[in-house]
C-alpha cells in the first residue's frame, strides 16, 4: 500500500521526495488542494471511501498517517 500511496503523491508532486519528509503540509509539499485530489486518487485506485471526518491535515501528513487513514476507512495492505 505504501508504494502505491507513494505513486500517487509522486504523481500530485513530482517535485517533492516524499519519503525524506515527516510532515508534508508543514513542509510545503502539500496542500489544501492537492489534498483532496490525493483523497480522490486514493478513493479510485484503492477502492475506499475516506470518511469527511477523517479529512483532516494529521491525517495526511506523512505516509504512515495515510496508511492508518486508509487503513480505518477500510483499505488493507
Amino acid at each position: 500500500m505504501r508504494d502505491k500511496i507513494l505513486s500517487i503523491l509522486k504523481g500530485i508532486r513530482p517535485e517533492f521526495d516524499f519519503e525524506g519528509s515527516d510532515d508534508f503540509v508543514e513542509d510545503g509539499y502539500l496542500d489544501s488542494f492537492d489534498v483532496i485530489e490525493l483523497i480522490s486518487c486514493i478513493e479510485k485506485e484503492l477502492g475506499v471511501v475516506i470518511d469527511g471526518l477523517d479529512i483532516l491535515p494529521d491525517n495526511f501528513k506523512n505516509l504512515d498517517a495515510i496508511v492508518t487513514t486508509i487503513k480505518r476507512n477500510g483499505g488493507t495492505e
